[in-house]
């Protein structure tokens, strides 16, 4: 099995170098071809108005400057020898939970590889504390990783689908086990956004990442996750809502 490995923290991050501890597990074909510098918040961007350049690092292990999106797409058409078997993105340092997927570099670049035909999977490790940089235990992520894809491995793929991982921000003997949910959605309107002023007293600000409030008692990721679940979610590349799609059709008839 040939696995290409990405993220969207840069290829330096500490999660790459565990999703690669976990695909080697599997497969002795890993190749790495991430971004040069965190591309968090990145979304299904490409770039499209500067170069991209690649830059290798070692053997199968390759940096590229712009987005993951940008990252899979050089993956896939000036890297890997051919195709690879599974896309693995992540393990990315955060949630990526309900509507939060829409803005993920991880989601996405799983997304790009799930376009290209190919089986793709994101995996974001939770934490439970602002301001820990690197110091983000990965631990449920480490040994959690192998338990989940194993079956996941073993699935018919899906056309044009992926699939969205958590886990949570406990230690790995607390996980009380994997559940497959639906996505979730937060309550944006409680979001921060943290003034400050710079040395020449001229404003800044920071998006906050302080926690927004979801609604409990539903089956979603979000509720995994806070119950010490691993949350597992099948996610789709067609966005259409069929149901008004339905209703348009007889406003506009053919």
């Amino acid at each position: 099995m040939r696995i290409l490995v990405t993220n969207d923290d840069g290829i330096n991050a500490p999660g790459i170098a565990v999703l690669e501890e976990i695909a080697r597990e599997f497969s002795d074909d890993v190749w790495v071809v991430a971004p040069a510098e965190e591309a968090s918040g990145a979304g299904h961007s490409l770039t499209l108005t500067s170069p991209v350049r690649l830059r290798k690092h070692g053997e199968r292990r390759f940096s590229v400057t712009g987005t993951p999106t940008d990252a899979v797409t050089m993956g896939l058409k000036k890297v890997l020898p051919s195709p690879p078997d599974v896309v693995l993105s992540g393990v990315n340092r955060g949630a990526n939970l309900g509507d939060d997927i829409t803005y993920s570099g991880t989601v996405s670049a799983a997304m790009e590889g799930a376009l290209a035909g190919i089986r793709s999977i994101a995996l974001s490790q939770v934490y439970s504390k602002e301001g820990m940089g690197d110091d983000v235990p990965f631990g449920a992520a480490r040994e959690w990783g192998p338990k989940v894809l194993e079956p996941l491995f073993a699935l018919p793929r899906r056309e044009r689908g992926l699939i969205n991982i958590n886990f949570p921000a406990i230690p790995a003997s607390e996980v009380k086990g994997i559940r497959a949910v639906r996505q979730g959605f937060h309550d944006y309107a409680r979001g921060s956004v943290v003034e400050g002023r710079d040395p020449r007293g001229f404003r800044y600000y920071w998006f906050g990442l302080h926690g927004i409030e979801h609604t409990p008692g539903h089956a979603t990721d979000l509720e995994a996750i806070e119950d010490g679940f691993i949350a597992v979610t099948p996610l789709q590349l067609d966005l259409t809502c069929e149901a008004e799609l339905s209703a348009l059709e007889e406003t506009f008839p053919r």
